[in-house]
C-alpha cells in the first residue's frame, strides 16, 4: 500500500519541519537574549539616573518621557555621559533639569498667517 515516492516526500517534509522548528527556537533564544540585554542596560541607566537626579527631577523627567520620549532619552543619555565622565559635581535638582530641558528643546518656529 505504501508508495516509496510518497514515503520519501513525507520524510523530506518532516526534515523541513524539524529544521524550521530548530531555526525558530534559535531565533527565539536570540530574541530572549536581546531583551535581557536591553533590560540590563535600562536597569543600569536607571541606577545612574537615581544617583545624579533628585526625586523631584526624576519625576519631571518621567513626565517629559510620557510627553516626548525621544527628547527625554536625549536628556537621559546626556546626563549619563556627564556622570560617567565625572563632569557632574552635584546632584541635579528640578530647576537645573528644567534649564537643561530648555537648552536641549528644539527651537520652535513662529508661524504667522496674514490675511489680505
Amino acid at each position: 500500500m505504501d508508495d516509496p515516492e510518497l514515503e520519501a516526500l513525507r520524510r523530506k517534509r518532516m526534515a523541513e519541519l524539524q529544521q524550521q522548528q530548530s531555526m525558530s527556537q534559535q531565533q527565539y533564544a536570540q530574541q530572549q537574549q536581546a531583551e535581557e540585554q536591553r533590560q540590563q542596560y535600562e536597569a543600569q541607566k536607571q541606577a545612574v539616573l537615581r544617583q545624579v537626579l533628585t526625586p523631584e527631577a526624576r519625576d519631571r523627567l518621567a513626565n517629559v518621557k510620557l510627553a516626548d520620549p525621544q527628547h527625554a532619552d536625549m536628556v537621559e543619555n546626556q546626563l549619563i555621559q556627564l556622570a560617567q565622565s565625572g563632569r557632574l559635581q552635584q546632584v541635579i535638582n528640578e530647576d537645573m533639569l528644567k534649564e537643561l530641558l530648555r537648552q536641549i528643546a528644539p527651537k520652535k518656529r513662529d508661524i504667522k498667517i496674514e490675511r489680505r
